[in-house]
């Protein structure tokens, strides 16, 4: 019987790909008695609807408040179109090309009805490693193209059974058009081998994998993103050999567990909400408070800090480690209950390369590492690294933004021309605009090795044909030696469009300006490591103001010298000399670190003032303490010396700030008379450590309340890498807040380098409008204008 009425045609924009939306769609469109049809249209869907009015609205309202879980409708476009004659159903029709706006979905963790099937002896997809449904499963990682079809995944060369392809059929199914539908029958196979690349012969890779791993060995495992390295938590032998053999000797390796309730013996898991970021489909890492006991249940995972950066399984393979680790209870209760294993889960790669992607890849990377590689057929089309998440008291900070939230896009303030950003040279990410959304993308690392840069390209050309990018501008870093800056210029010059560069630290505020649409003179405070100033110099504790596309430095740290250059960036003990140095001490140099030899030439070096550049860095500030209380003297990793310096102090308690700990002058804070009391001999590494944090939140707090005063300014801005000190910025913020101000953080990308290009394109934007409005201002300046100044510490 054929429907009359009105004909609406629909465009709707959000999430809407990947998640079911056409399936229900002509579900709620039978139900209602309505005929028509949806289809794919580029990242869009696109829906003709006809039917007696009243229904029509039922239809639509139901659909904008009721949409089947992962699908988010942003906007919908209603438009009437003469009526059908002679329609009487509602089907599903081909996708269509059409412009990108939204993107790709991204990769979401097995959804509560797929682990239920996983773990039912009576389902045909028991212990299916690859069991998904339009609610959960991998999308980001293993899309080719868009719209999101199965033609256009790396699941199109596994052809669906009949009984797949029965439920791919059917609108009442949860599978219907699920894209990366399979089964056991049809879905792409694991293959277990040895580190020769031989296979290991059983019918359960799985169980052979999970009882090597019970003897001490070290799996290599295809994970959603990329491989993985996995070990026996609790076997300190293996823990240990996955640090050699990785050269991983000390930074903190992240703790899955079957469920919430297993990491209850080894971490702080008690606030609901921390149970439900845990168990977020995104799976992100969270680092959560160490329980008493921790390092003694799991030596060698997370040495000399106070937290364990945990997480659940993100995938149905994941999951079946656990299952037999557990002995293959039926059911899902026992993922509620404490459960024995835990698996150390880190990055599948050697230090400072990129996890790797290809079966053959990963046994020539990490032959030498992993005794065991638990792989597939199922190719992985593009990196996803975990995310990395805390929480300081109720508020959520990213550390490392990846899978399951990148590269969903995060709206602008307005809408202008592509820019194509390239971020920083550490935890570097890209960003690409388009309209009103800026794709960040996911975490790409540290660009330290030819491996690194070589991922970084392929990974920035790939997103530009996926989203259909054509940048009229391409920003990056201010600093011409980072391999971000010059492929940013080889990019520019390919596309003969021009290229901006943006200091390091406006780029971090500009991404907090970007993310909270903040307008109008803003104050910044910028905390980190690095960064190259416009005066050549190595700026790092900054006090900016900000209004449209310029800055002007406010204030600073005083400055601190770097002797030997870089290589004070990675050994605190070089700092604490030079805290020495400045106070007038220089003599005690060699009797304080008299375990390194070279401290009588740093002496030397600091008195000559040669190899010494200066920096205002409050990151070198934490190792000039780091080094003069003696808690490290070199550094493992990046940030090592504040980690654990925030872990004294975490562990003494809390302590007042040292009265008169700095003084504050034209703009300069310094933090002189805090460092000769830490540079007491003996002194209380927790004690020191505690005043230290207090004071310098102290300090950091009146020079911006007296700058937001004298300026009249009512808001202010906070970023960097030291912004992800929980007790610093936990007491800086309650102190900006009491003192009237409003305080701005980055919330949906970490505060760190990570955020750098989302500024950076943001800046873009700004210039590409201003340019319009104003022909004749001048050109942005290009890294090759700006000199190199030797011994910047990174």
């Amino acid at each position: 019987m054929s429907v009359s009425g009105e004909r609406l045609r629909l465009i709707l924009q959000g999430r809407v790909q990947g998640v079911g939306l056409r399936p229900f769609v002509q579900a709620l469109a039978r139900e209602l008695g309505l005929s028509g049809w949806a289809r794919n249209l580029g990242d869009q869907m696109e829906l003709e609807v006809q039917g007696p009015a009243m229904e029509l609205e039922t239809f639509i309202q139901r659909l904008l408040q009721r949409p089947p879980p992962g699908a988010r409708v942003e906007t919908l476009v209603r438009r009437s179109v003469s009526p059908e004659v002679g329609a009487d159903d509602f089907c599903i029709l081909g996708s269509v090309p059409g412009a990108i706006t939204r993107g790709p979905g991204v990769d979401r963790a097995v959804c509560g009805d797929c682990l239920a099937e996983l773990f039912d002896p009576g389902n045909r997809r028991y212990r299916h490693p690859f069991i998904h449904c339009t609610r959960c499963g991998p999308r980001y990682s293993l899309i080719t193209g868009l719209p999101y079809d199965r033609a256009r995944t790396t699941q199109a060369d596994f052809p669906l059974c009949a009984a797949c392809g029965a439920e791919y059929a059917d609108p009442a199914d949860r599978r219907c058009h699920a894209q990366t539908l399979a089964c056991p029958d049809c879905g792409p196979r694991l293959r277990l081998r040895d580190a020769r690349g031989r296979d290991i012969d059983g019918d359960d890779p799985v169980a052979a994998a999970m009882a090597r791993l019970a003897q001490g060995a070290i799996l290599a495992l295809k994970g959603v993103g990329g491989y993985q390295l996995l070990c026996n938590a609790r076997d300190a032998e293996a823990v240990a050999r996955l640090r050699r053999c990785k050269r991983r000797p000390v930074q903190p390796m992240a703790l899955m567990a079957a469920g919430s309730a297993s990491l209850g013996a080894v971490a702080e898991v008690g606030p609901e909400r921390v149970r439900r970021l845990l168990e977020d489909p995104a799976r992100p890492i969270v680092l959560l408070e160490k329980a008493p006991g921790a390092d003694a249940a799991l030596p060698g995972v997370a040495p000399e800090v106070p937290w364990l950066g945990a997480m659940l399984p993100a995938s149905p393979l994941h999951y079946l480690l656990f299952h037999e680790a557990a002995g293959r209870p039926a059911g899902t209760d026992w993922l509620q209950a404490t459960q024995g294993m835990l698996l150390v889960c880190t990055s599948g790669n050697l230090h400072g390369d990129p996890p790797v992607l290809e079966d053959g890849a990963a046994l020539e990377c990490l032959g030498t590492v992993a005794d065991l590689f638990l792989g597939h057929d199922r190719p992985i089309r593009h990196r996803v690294d975990d995310s990395v998440l805390q929480l300081r008291g109720a508020r959520r900070v990213m550390v490392r933004r990846a899978r399951g939230y990148a590269p969903k896009p995060l709206p602008l303030p307005m809408e202008g021309p592509s820019v194509l950003a390239l971020g920083g040279a550490l935890k570097n990410t890209f960003c690409l605009t388009r309209g009103d959304r800026a794709f960040v993308s996911p975490h790409q690392g540290d660009l330290d090795t030819p491996q690194a840069c070589r991922a970084l390209e392929r990974a920035v050309r790939d997103a530009l044909e996926l989203l259909q990018g054509a940048p009229e501008l391409i920003a990056c870093d201010l600093h011409p030696d980072f391999f971000s800056t010059r492929l940013a210029v080889r990019l520019a010059n390919e596309r003969g469009v021009p290229l901006l560069a943006v200091q390091h630290h406006h780029a971090h505020l500009a991404a907090v300006q970007a993310e909270h649409a903040l307008e109008g003179p803003l104050l910044g405070l910028v905390l980190d490591g690095y960064g190259l100033g416009t005066d050549g110099g190595a700026w790092g504790g900054e006090l900016l103001l900000l209004e449209g596309t310029d800055f002007w430095r406010l204030g600073h740290l005083r400055p601190l010298a770097l002797p030997g250059g870089d290589r004070a960036a990675v050994q605190p003990w070089r700092m604490g000399a030079s805290a020495l140095h400045a106070l007038g001490r220089g003599g005690e140099i060699p009797g304080r670190f008299r375990g390194q030899r070279l401290a009588p030439d740093i002496r030397r070096l600091l008195q000559r003032g040669v190899g010494c550049p200066e920096t205002t860095s409050l990151g070198r500030l934490f190792d000039a303490a780091a080094g003069l209380l003696g808690v490290l003297e070199v550094s493992g990793y990046e940030g090592e010396a504040a980690l654990r310096l925030e872990g004294r102090a975490q562990g003494h308690g809390p302590m007042p700030p040292l009265s008169g700990g700095w003084h504050l002058q034209c703009g300069v804070l310094d933090f002189a008379p805090l460092l000769e009391w830490l540079s007491t001999p003996q002194r209380d590494a927790g004690e020191g450590a505690a005043v230290f944090h207090a004071t310098v939140a102290q300090g950091l707090a009146a020079w911006v309340l007296q700058t937001a005063g004298e300026r009249r300014l009512g808001k202010v801005a906070l970023a960097g890498g030291c912004v992800l000190n929980r007790l610093l910025m936990t007491d800086l913020r309650s102190r900006l807040e009491e003192g009237g101000l409003r305080v701005f953080e980055p919330v949906a990308l970490p505060p760190g380098d990570g955020g750098l290009s989302l500024g950076q394109a943001w800046l873009g934007l700004l210039h590409l409008q201003q340019k319009q409005q104003h022909p004749t201002e001048r050109r942005p300046m290009s890294p090759r204008e700006v000199p190199h100044v030797p011994g910047c510490a990174s």
